[in-house]
């Protein structure tokens, strides 16, 4: 056994037995929940470096971490998963499994980062800033008279 899915406010656990898992509601899965808001094909479970990830399948319901939505998340030893609206602990050692030093980046965290650039995480960026100007410039495109304010004309 690699692990296991213990139910938020009781009930058996769920043994975790393969290194990859489906979930779902449809009984060709390999974790079968029968209930109408899980998904026919809902989420998979694999080890990567020792340690559980959890890879949503584009379900109707979601798959979340402590809250969150997530679409492929690694799934530390504690941790509260959410399949739809089922809770349920996620308990395993990464050892046992292979893990060895810190555990490795969450790819979650990172492609979040890396989705926005630079200037725009620093609140810079161009197209940000269009759209908060209010000020009217100047616009070589554009042959009407009047947009550039004279200063010695009394308004």
């Amino acid at each position: 056994m690699f692990g296991e899915l213990v139910p938020v406010g009781g009930g058996d656990p769920i043994p975790l037995l393969q290194k990859t898992l489906l979930l779902g509601r449809r009984e060709s899965c390999d974790i079968v929940l029968r209930f109408s808001n899980v998904s026919a094909h809902h989420c998979q479970f694999f080890i990567e470096n020792g340690y559980w990830y959890v890879k949503d399948l584009e379900s109707r319901n979601g798959t979340r971490v402590h809250g969150q939505r997530v679409e492929r998340k690694r799934l530390d030893p504690g941790c509260e998963l959410a399949i739809a609206k089922h809770k349920y602990t996620v308990e395993y050692s990464p050892s046992d499994l292979g893990a060895s030093g810190p555990p490795p980046p969450d790819e979650e965290m990172i492609s979040q980062i890396l989705d926005r650039s630079l200037l725009e995480r620093a609140g810079l960026s161009r197209r940000e800033r269009e759209l908060d100007s209010t000020d009217d410039r100047y616009d070589a495109t554009n042959d009407e008279a009047g947009q550039i304010d004279d200063p010695d004309k009394l308004t």
